[in-house]
């Protein structure tokens, strides 16, 4: 598989990119190939705490509204996903090149004692707060005996 990983072009040295015009499609291939990805760059970040009662989540959503935020709780696994569509309408501009942003992030998290009544959720200076009530559930293990 690394034979299949292009040669990073962004070593100024070897080839004057901005001459050819291809500065752009250079930099495209070498953030396709740039794998795994970065999580800093793909996603958003999460802090997890437990205490004895409840879960505490925070998630980092700068810029982010909370019509775009879907959170979900299905046995145990609480999902944030995010979709957003930057729009700006801009009249009269004699574009030559112009890019759209939609992005689309997700994250997953399992909280192996998470009751799904009575979690609260708010989003507040771009930090979504997630509050997950805890249950105990009844310890189901066994000893099991060599014979």
């Amino acid at each position: 598989m690394p034979k299949l990983v292009p040669h990073n072009r962004k070593n100024r040295s070897l080839v004057d990119r901005d001459f050819y015009g291809l500065d752009g499609f250079y930099n495209m291939l070498d953030d396709f190939y740039n794998w795994p990805r970065s999580l800093t760059r793909d996603t958003f970040k999460i802090d997890v705490q437990e205490n004895d009662n409840e879960y505490v989540i925070e998630a980092e959503l700068p810029g982010v509204n909370k019509d775009e935020v879907n959170i979900e709780m299905n046995e145990g696994r609480l999902s944030i996903s995010i979709q957003r569509e930057e729009i700006k309408n801009e009249e009269n501009k004699n574009y030559v090149h112009k890019e759209r942003r939609y992005s689309s992030m997700s994250r997953s998290i399992y909280l192996d004692e998470a009751k799904s009544e009575g979690i609260k959720a708010s989003l507040e200076n771009g930090v979504l707060n997630i509050i997950v009530p805890k249950e105990t559930k009844p310890n189901n293990s066994i000893k099991i005996d060599i014979d």
